[in-house]
């Protein structure tokens, strides 16, 4: 079951060219992170960031600009059309291994059989193919995890990986939601190409989810969308629900950990990857 877009749009993309040394790049990620930038790609000097051309604006540009006073970075802008999206994404795209679990990797790349899981995605604007440290995170905490016969949600789902992990690792069903149209699109082209059929796309925030009860909830997004979100993620946690937190960073996690005080959330485990944190806590009975 899916449900379709209201509108459907075609977008360019404004990619910012980021030069800032590795100590600094995943502080300005974070900072980005916090405007309308949906999709981040590490170059060697730096990385990408890239943002829907209808979003960035005079305004938009002034605080990044204001950024390069507080952090040492410097950046270019380049619009990229619609239709050369594509084969940009993909000439760039290398496959993702995590350990002997989950290999993640492009229709043109070989297939690799010494792993539990070899997963393709389609490389396009969306979030989620494992380059990432939070998603490299999130997919190797997910293994130590028991999804059989799980009803799941994975808010945010970016290309769908995570959920699609879910799936094959037995879960009964995966909500999966997303506010970017190419992410939700992504979702439902990659369930496709993996075999994967009980996952359910939806396009919007999390009211765009009908309620439902969830024994694992999955949350790669950022610091400020997780918080602002707890108290409708609890109320869609079964009790002992494990929930997975990442799109943070090292300095988040105090703020995080007094959010879920008030939740009666049990903190279980925090790994690190680079200056990215990802979280698992427990909704208590």
């Amino acid at each position: 079951m899916t449900f379709a877009p209201k509108n459907r749009v075609t977008l360019d993309y404004i990619a910012l060219r980021i030069v800032a040394t590795p100590e600094w790049a995943d502080i300005v990620t974070a900072q980005l992170g916090e405007l309308p930038f949906d999709t981040f790609e590490e170059t060697e000097d730096g990385f990408n960031a890239y943002i829907r051309a209808q979003d960035w604006n005079d305004d938009l540009e002034a605080e990044v600009r204001d950024m390069t006073q507080m952090f040492p970075f410097s950046y270019t802008a380049t619009r990229i059309e619609s239709q050369n999206w594509n084969a940009v994404w993909e000439a760039n795209f290398e496959p993702v291994r995590i350990g002997d679990f989950v290999n993640i990797r492009a229709e043109h790349h070989p297939a690799v059989a010494d792993v539990r899981f070899d997963l393709l995605v389609q490389p396009k604007m969306a979030f989620g193919t494992g380059h990432h440290e939070t998603t490299h995170m999130v997919v190797s905490m997910m293994e130590k995890i028991n999804f059989a016969d799980q009803q799941v949600f994975d808010y945010g789902c970016g290309t769908g990986i995570l959920a699609i992990v879910a799936a094959k690792l037995g879960a009964a069903h995966i909500d999966a939601v997303d506010i970017e149209l190419p992410s939700y699109e992504s979702t439902l082209e990659n369930c496709h190409i993996n075999n994967v059929t009980n996952i359910s796309a939806f396009f919007g925030d999390i009211n765009a989810v009908p309620l439902a009860q969830y024994g694992i909830i999955l949350a790669n997004i950022n610091r400020n969308v997780i918080v602002a979100s707890l108290d409708a993620l609890h109320k869609r946690a079964k009790s002992n629900a494990i929930i997975l937190f990442s799109g943070f960073l090292t300095e988040d996690e105090p703020i995080l950990l007094a959010a879920f005080a008030p939740l009666g959330w049990q903190h279980q485990q925090t790994i690190q990857r680079g200056k990215w944190l990802a979280m698992r806590v427990a909704k208590a009975v």
